[in-house]
């Protein structure tokens, strides 16, 4: 009778091991660019086995897409101020606490962002999708609260204003787009875009009451 071999385990990684490999990644990315980063790279810096980081992120891009994500110190997902106004206020301040850092990796990952799919895949799953939601979560929130309607112009355009003008000011200014820059953005031209200008009392939409 034969035997049915065993299944290879997945070797578990602790969370410091596996923050190695991160820093390992944006390490290169940073110095080398998208191009240049290799798993290969990437298992000599962090003293593994190439096999080891296909076992766990399977390609190149869901490599780099999880270091990226590893290196927010924020989440959007958690903001829930009361008003649309203090939601985008705070989310200025949580995208300013990755301005430099994020920007420079960003840049690092140049034209590949637009023409390799599957980074871009891999970046819209781990990184801009969560943030499209918790813009999409602030929204409905606040035409719940009768802020603002669901068909308003401006909202399709929150997400672009505010991850724009992040990426952005570097280029236009030299200068990274800091907590009170951001602020004042959100202040001077996506509140008034959304008729929430500051200081303006809060209108209850037709058929809800004041």
């Amino acid at each position: 009778m034969t035997s049915t071999p065993t299944p290879a385990r997945r070797s578990k990684i602790t969370p410091e091991r596996e923050q190695e490999f991160y820093d390992a990644v944006l390490d290169q990315l940073r110095e080398h660019g998208y191009e240049a980063l290799t798993m290969e790279g990437v298992a000599a810096r962090a003293s593994c086995g190439k096999s080891t980081l296909y076992r766990q992120w399977k390609t190149k891009p869901q490599l780099v897409a999880a270091a990226l994500r590893s290196a927010r110190r924020g989440t959007l997902a958690a903001v829930d101020t009361g008003t649309l106004a203090g939601d985008l206020r705070e989310a200025a301040r949580i995208a300013a606490g990755t301005s430099g850092r994020d920007t420079r990796l960003t840049q690092a990952l140049g034209h590949a962002v637009l023409s390799d799919e599957a980074l871009q895949a891999a970046l819209r799953e781990a990184l801009v999708d969560p943030e499209l939601a918790a813009f999409d979560a602030m929204v409905e929130r606040a035409v719940a609260r009768g802020e603002i309607t669901a068909d308003h112009p401006a909202v399709e355009f929150l997400p672009a204003q505010l991850m724009g003008v992040l990426r952005i000011r570097p280029v236009l200014e030299g200068q990274y787009a800091d907590a009170d820059y951001l602020i004042r953005f959100v202040e001077a031209v996506m509140l008034p875009s959304l008729g929430l200008a500051p200081g303006r009392p809060v209108r209850p939409t037709a058929g809800q009451a004041p």
